[in-house]
């Protein structure tokens, strides 16, 4: 079995929820995109990372059915492992940093895979909502293995402050409904909303965000090796 390792990404404060990630640090162990496919399904996680070049911090990205040329809880979380200023992705040179207990990352709105905000009135109307049915978050003959369309559910807990309560539906192949943290998402309100934002997300699990000059956004978290 190829080694990796398990990191979960966008921890809350206490070290809890977040959402876990797979990392082979040896991307060299598989080279070709079809056994990385193949080993990512098998793994299941939302994302799994192949590291082609630590020191360089070149990396591959795939969910469980597809390569992905960018994606923001990978990048949060390799960059943290990996302890390099950028990482070079598909989609274009992610900035990083480390922060204290935060990772960083930099990207740009329009690597993100498209998502759709849904804003609500009040945090407690978020809190209440149910995981919708497959029918109800897209419409239906969508390819197996192509992306389909996600729902971001947020609203504001404190505007002043930029506090908001989010939640994420997702309607794809791999398995997942609600998504516990979505980096990605975050990135696109921020640029939508242009300010600093600080979101508690799914059960617990936080995300900063803060726009910066020439259409970049940071996109920060907490980072635990679970193993």
């Amino acid at each position: 079995m190829t080694d990796y390792d398990v990191l979960r990404v966008f921890c809350g404060p206490d070290g809890g929820y977040g959402n876990e990630l797979g990392v082979v640090r040896d991307g060299s162990v598989l080279p070709e995109q079809g056994d990385r496919q193949a080993l990512a399904a098998k793994l299941g996680f939302s994302e799994t990372v192949f590291v082609d070049d630590p020191e360089r911090g070149v990396i591959d990205l795939y969910t469980p059915t597809r390569r992905l040329p960018f994606a923001a809880r990978p990048c949060v979380g390799t960059a943290w492992l990996l302890d390099v200023p950028e990482l070079v992705t598909p989609a274009g040179v992610v900035g990083a940093r480390l922060d204290g207990e935060f990772s960083w990352i930099e990207a740009r709105a329009e690597w993100a895979p498209p998502c759709t905000p849904r804003q609500y009135a009040a945090a407690a109307e978020v809190d209440a909502l149910d995981v919708p049915a497959p029918g109800e978050r897209s419409g239906t003959g969508v390819p197996p293995g192509e992306a389909r369309e996600r729902i971001y559910a947020w609203a504001w807990e404190d505007e002043a402050a930029g506090r908001i309560r989010a939640r994420a539906f997702a309607d794809g192949d791999d398995g997942t409904e609600e998504d516990e943290a979505t980096g990605a998402a975050a990135l696109l309100l921020t640029d939508r909303l242009g300010r600093a934002l600080n979101i508690t997300q799914g059960r617990g699990s936080q995300i900063l965000t803060a726009p910066q000059p020439h259409g970049w956004v940071e996109v920060g978290g907490r980072v635990f090796l679970e193993r």
